[in-house]
C-alpha cells in the first residue's frame, strides 16, 4: 500500500488535533510517509505542532517526517494530498458576521445568510491563492477542501478552475447527523448507507439504509418523533447550541416529514425562532473562543510542558476520520459512499445543470462517481433555486465587483427578504470587511 504524503492548510484550526488523532487512527488504512503542517499565523499554528510531535512520537512512530512551516513552497511540494480548513479573518470576523445580521433582527451566523455572505466573500480569494499556490507545486495531489461556506467556495472554485478533477469539496455535517441516526438505530454509522440530496447546508435525506439493503428510514423518522434528536459526535454531544439545533430539526421533520433534513435548515425555514434564540453580545463565535478554542489551546499547552500525552482525554472525531476515508477511497480506489458536492449535470434534472449540488456519491481514484437523484418535488426544487441563485450572485459580485448582485443576493436569502433590511445589512459588512472583500462598484 503507498504511504501517502498529507499536507493540512490552515494547522492553526481548533479541529487540527482531532484531524491527527484520525490520522492516528486511521494509519493502517491510510499511512503517511510524511505529514506537513501549513498556517500563515505561525503562532497559532506552532501551538498545534508542538503537541502534534508529541502525539506522533508516542502513536505514530513509524512516520516518516513531520515538519510544519509557513513557507508555501515548501509545505506543498510533492504533495498527495492536502486538505484545506482555513478561516480567512478568523474568529473575531466571524463574531462579526454574526452580530451584524443580529441587530437587523437577521439571522447571524456563519454559513448561513448574511454572515455565510460575507464569510464567503473573503474566503474566496485566498482559497483561489491558495489553489494555484498548491497546483504549482503540486499539479497532481488530492485537494479535499472544508473551508466554509462550503457552497459558496466551492461554485467560485468551480469557476475558476473548471478543468481540475482532483479539487473535492467535502463538509461533515452530513456525518455528524448520521452518528445520531446510528446511535438512535443501535448501529456503527459506517454501516449506514444514505441516499441524500441537496445543497452544502441546504439539503435532506431522502433514505437510510443498512449495508444489507434494508431501508430504515421510517422506524428512523418514527424513533426521532417518538424519543427526540440529539447530537452524538463527541465534539458536539454536549453542547447547548448545538442540543437545540437538533431539537430543531426534529420539529422540521415533524412539520415537513417527507425526508430526514440537514440540521442547518432551521435557519432558512425557522429565521424568526432562530434570531429569538440569539444573545448579540455572546454569539457562537465567541461560544467556540471560551469553549473549544480556549480547551484545545490548554490541551497542547498541558501536552507540551509534560512532553507526553499521558492522561490526556484524546480520541479520533468524526469530522477527522469522515475527510481520511474520503482520501482512503480515492487513493485505493475503494468505491465508498460519501456526501459530497459535485456539478450537477443531470443528477437532479430539474435543478440548474451548472449547480454544485451534494448528493450522494462513489469515490473512486478518478474521483467522485454521483448516483442520478431524479427530479425533485416543488417544495424542495423551490427552496434549492432560490438559495442557488443567492450563491451564485454572490460569486458574481466577488468576480464583477458589483454591489447590486450583492443587494440582489441578500434580498433573495430566505433569512433577510426585506430589501430595505438587506441594503442596511450590506453596508455595515463592506464597512466591518475592508480590506478582505473586493472594492464594490
Amino acid at each position: 500500500m503507498k504511504k501517502q504524503r498529507l499536507v493540512i492548510a490552515g494547522s492553526g484550526s481548533t479541529y487540527t488535533i482531532g484531524m491527527v488523532m484520525s490520522l492516528i487512527a486511521e494509519k493502517e488504512n491510510f499511512p503517511l510517509e510524511s505529514l506537513v503542517f501549513y498556517d500563515i499565523d505561525e503562532k497559532r499554528q506552532a501551538l498545534n505542532a508542538k503537541a502534534t510531535e508529541i502525539l506522533l512520537k508516542e502513536y505514530y512512530p513509524e512516520l516518516r517526517s513531520f515538519t510544519y512551516t509557513t513557507d508555501k513552497k515548501e509545505a506543498f511540494k510533492n504533495a498527495d494530498f492536502v486538505f484545506v480548513q482555513i478561516r480567512t479573518g478568523g474568529l473575531k470576523m466571524r463574531e462579526k458576521d454574526e452580530q451584524i445580521p443580529l441587530k437587523y433582527g437577521v439571522v447571524g451566523q456563519e454559513t448561513c445568510g448574511p454572515g455565510g455572505m460575507a464569510y464567503g466573500l473573503r474566503s474566496i480569494k485566498d482559497m483561489i491563492e491558495l489553489i494555484y499556490d498548491i497546483r504549482k507545486q503540486s499539479p497532481n495531489a488530492w485537494i479535499l477542501n472544508y473551508t466554509n461556506p462550503a457552497a459558496i467556495v466551492a461554485e467560485a472554485l468551480k469557476r475558476e478552475f473548471p478543468d481540475d478533477r482532483k479539487i473535492l469539496n467535502i463538509c461533515d455535517m452530513p456525518i455528524a447527523i448520521m452518528v445520531s441516526y446510528a446511535k438512535i438505530l443501535g448501529l456503527e454509522v459506517w454501516d449506514l448507507v444514505p441516499e441524500y440530496f441537496g445543497l452544502n447546508h441546504f439539503g435532506w435525506f431522502t433514505k437510510i439504509y443498512d449495508k444489507s439493503g434494508n431501508d430504515l428510514t421510517e422506524r428512523l423518522k418514527n424513533l426521532i418523533i417518538e424519543k427526540g434528536f440529539k447530537p452524538e459526535d463527541a465534539e458536539i454531544a454536549n453542547d447547548p447550541s448545538w442540543i437545540k439545533t437538533f431539537e430543531q430539526a426534529r420539529k422540521t421533520l415533524m412539520d415537513f416529514p417527507e425526508y430526514l433534513p440537514n440540521t442547518y435548515l432551521q435557519y432558512y425555514l425557522y429565521p424568526e425562532e432562530m434570531v429569538k434564540k440569539e444573545d448579540p453580545n455572546h454569539t457562537r463565535a465567541r461560544q467556540v473562543m471560551e469553549g473549544r478554542e480556549k480547551r484545545v489551546r490548554e490541551l497542547c499547552g498541558r501536552i507540551i510542558e509534560k512532553g507526553t500525552a499521558a492522561g490526556e482525554d484524546l480520541h479520533a472525531d468524526i469530522h477527522g476520520v469522515y475527510m481520511i476515508r474520503a482520501a482512503e477511497s480515492l487513493a485505493y480506489n475503494l468505491h465508498q459512499y460519501f456526501i459530497v458536492m459535485v456539478e450537477n449535470r443531470g443528477v437532479i434534472p430539474n435543478l440548474p445543470q451548472d449547480a454544485m449540488v451534494e448528493v450522494t456519491c462513489v469515490l473512486t481514484s478518478d474521483g467522485p462517481k454521483p448516483f442520478a437523484v431524479g427530479e425533485i418535488p416543488t417544495f424542495y426544487k423551490g427552496l434549492i433555486e432560490g438559495q442557488f441563485a443567492y450563491e451564485k450572485l454572490v460569486v458574481d459580485a466577488y468576480y464583477e465587483k458589483s454591489y447590486l448582485k450583492l443587494l440582489q443576493a441578500l434580498t433573495l436569502n430566505r433569512t433577510v427578504v426585506d430589501t430595505d433590511k438587506a441594503r442596511r445589512i450590506l453596508d455595515e459588512l463592506i464597512e466591518a470587511n475592508k480590506g478582505y472583500w473586493p472594492d464594490l462598484k
